[in-house]
């Protein structure tokens, strides 16, 4: 089910909610430098190429975490404020302030309680 944002804010809380694994945030943040990588690379060098491969570089570690850790999917519904949410989220795990982002977002919106009849970890994950 597509959800519908009216804002960024709407959109960047709903985004850190899909990002609550620091681990899925981590593969996010190698996929964006890569991809700011091969751009500044392309700048440097004039080698068009790798502004071609920068797109793939940079969002594939992240959408494969999706699936390998978050257990969710990718958020392609809206692909500039995604980028956006990505550059933002870049920044604030340079800044040190990401995990912060984290918990106010699920401070804003609780997490759903878990089904009793589903074996939840400590950590939230199922095993």
């Amino acid at each position: 089910m597509k959800r519908r944002f009216s804002t960024f804010d709407e959109f960047w809380l709903h985004y850190v909610r899909e990002h609550s694994k620091a681990e899925t945030r981590k593969w996010h943040f190698v996929g964006v430098s890569l991809g700011l990588a091969c751009l500044a690379g392309s700048v440097v060098t004039r080698h068009r190429w790798l502004a071609l491969v920068a797109p793939i570089v940079g969002l594939a570690p992240g959408a494969l975490s999706h699936f390998l850790i978050e257990k969710n999917t990718p958020l392609v519904e809206h692909p500039l404020w995604s980028l956006r949410a990505d550059l933002l989220m870049w920044r604030k795990m340079l800044e040190g302030t990401m995990d912060d982002e984290v918990e106010r977002a699920f401070d804003i919106e609780p997490r759903p309680v878990a089904d009793p009849g589903v074996n939840m970890r400590t950590d939230g994950t199922l095993h």
